[in-house]
């Protein structure tokens, strides 16, 4: 994949220079000191993957970020955690803090090629059939597959497509997170963030901001969180969590 980074500090690009450099998967094409110098320079390159900061002069990286391409995939490195909430409603695919530890670093890679294949693999996408009681019907690779509500443990949305988890398996389906979201029953998915929906059933845990289901945390945003409260808990919702 080729990608870029995007900081204003050049201690901070040099750092992820060189932790980058050991993934031989990643082409690093350019690195920039602010959004205006790589926003050129995406006109004529092609960019699969942007690691942003957010706090820079002139224009900050959550404004950049609602200007990229749909196809371009997003990583947030910054030093202020208070951002993290609002990078998932430009579609970040992950938010890490500085100072920026490896393996951490690598588990959000690794999501990003995992997000990559699935858009980029069009044998891998499906098209939603029909939307039926406790199920709906997708069609992929020639054949219709019929994906029970219960067994979709949780639902993100990716640019113009939602990721269905099923088990543990993983479905692309072209459509918006809004649209699937008012078919699929409310008794059993609760929107919690501009790009989740989540099965209630498979929650194990939250706090305030985060969901927990296995090893996957699922961010709770803002606007969302009375709402995920009143349906996951009903009238007994707590004054503090």
């Amino acid at each position: 994949m080729n990608c870029i980074i995007v900081d204003d500090e050049p201690l901070a690009r040099e750092g992820m220079l060189l932790l980058l450099q050991d993934i031989p998967e990643l082409n690093v094409i350019g690195c920039f000191n602010g959004a205006k110098k790589a926003k050129e320079f995406m006109v004529d390159n092609h960019v699969d993957l942007i690691f942003l900061d957010i706090q820079m002069p002139g224009i900050n990286g959550l404004e950049f970020a609602e200007s990229i391409s749909e196809k371009t995939l997003l990583i947030f490195t910054t030093a202020y955690s208070q951002y993290a909430l609002k990078s998932y409603e430009v579609d970040a695919i992950d938010y890490l803090v500085k100072p920026i530890i490896k393996g951490r670093l690598e588990k959000s890679i690794k999501k990003a090629f995992s997000y990559h294949e699935l858009l980029s693999n069009k044998e891998e996408k499906s098209t939603l059939e029909s939307l039926e009681t406790d199920y709906m019907l997708v069609k992929s690779d020639r054949k219709f597959h019929k994906i029970l509500f219960k067994d979709i443990v949780y639902v993100e949305g990716l640019k113009d497509y939602v990721v269905l988890y099923v088990n543990d398996s993983k479905i692309i389906t072209a459509m918006n997170l809004k649209t699937i979201s008012q078919h699929l029953p409310e008794n059993i998915f609760i929107r919690v963030s501009k790009s989740y929906l989540v099965n209630s059933s498979y929650i194990e845990s939250f706090d305030n901001h985060t969901i927990y289901i296995k090893t996957t945390e699922i961010p709770i945003g803002e606007v969302f969180r009375k709402k995920f409260l009143e349906q996951y808990l009903g009238k007994n919702i707590p004054d503090k969590i």
